[in-house]
């Protein structure tokens, strides 16, 4: 079946010499792995490396059979041509990183349109804006919401976060945060993209991506830590 969607480029794996296989969250079908044949050749001018790059939005036309096996490009063009991202040192880096949280976290292979247009609305303002320190963290958490596990905001107010539980409690259990976690968590929680970005303090941003990896670690079957996020570490430190 030809499609005609958008696409999101989760990761892309060197095959053999020449080859690419390249796995997507696209806009019609979900995830989707795509073989691309000759990738370092240069014969095809529309199927250019610089098009797999992390979270690369692309413009795809493909023949899907919905056999499990890889699909494979028709036609490929940017949908998005990002102006910082892939220049910007501090947002590159920040893409690698969510590009693997994304691939690790994304399991489902059947479309959900609103995650998509979340990440497409997000990726469009990190490479428009300069302050974007916590872009990451908010991006991170908001996901949650498409995958399932965003946390209960009900009792937000209260001092402990029970993160098996994902709920807020007056009462502090063997599950929960410190109390000093929980009120960073909380103000993440309130925290929008175009929100003061210099509320947290970069050890405070530490201490919110190690509380976010374990949680994504506890709801989320099978999840690996990003290799790129000593990277991280390093570029925010």
């Amino acid at each position: 079946m030809l499609v005609k969607t958008k696409a999101i480029v989760l990761s892309s794996l060197r095959y053999q010499e020449k080859s690419l296989i390249v796995k997507c969250f696209t806009l019609s079908d979900g995830l989707k792995s795509y073989f691309v044949p000759s990738a370092y050749s240069g014969k095809k001018s529309n199927q250019k490396i610089a098009y797999f790059q992390p979270l690369t939005i692309l413009e795809i036309e493909a023949s899907h059979k919905n056999k499990g096996t890889l699909e494979h490009f028709k036609d490929i063009k940017l949908a998005t041509a990002f102006q910082t991202i892939n220049t910007d040192v501090v947002k590159s880096t920040m893409v690698m990183f969510l590009s693997e949280m994304l691939h690790h976290s994304i399991q489902e292979e059947e479309k959900n349109e609103d995650l998509f247009t979340f990440l497409e609305t997000a990726l469009t303002w990190l490479d428009t804006h300069e302050e974007t320190s916590n872009f990451h963290l908010i991006l991170l958490l908001e996901t949650t919401k498409f995958l399932g596990f965003y946390p209960d905001i009900s009792d937000v107010d209260a001092k402990f976060f029970v993160m098996n539980e994902g709920f807020f409690t007056p009462f502090q259990g063997i599950s929960c945060l410190s109390e000093h976690e929980t009120f960073l968590f909380q103000k993440l929680i309130a925290l929008k993209f175009d929100s003061d970005q210099k509320v947290f303090a970069g050890i405070e941003r530490q201490i919110l991506l190690k509380i976010l990896l374990e949680y994504y670690t506890i709801h989320l079957d099978g999840f690996k830590k990003p290799k790129s996020l000593e990277v991280l570490k390093e570029v925010f430190s």
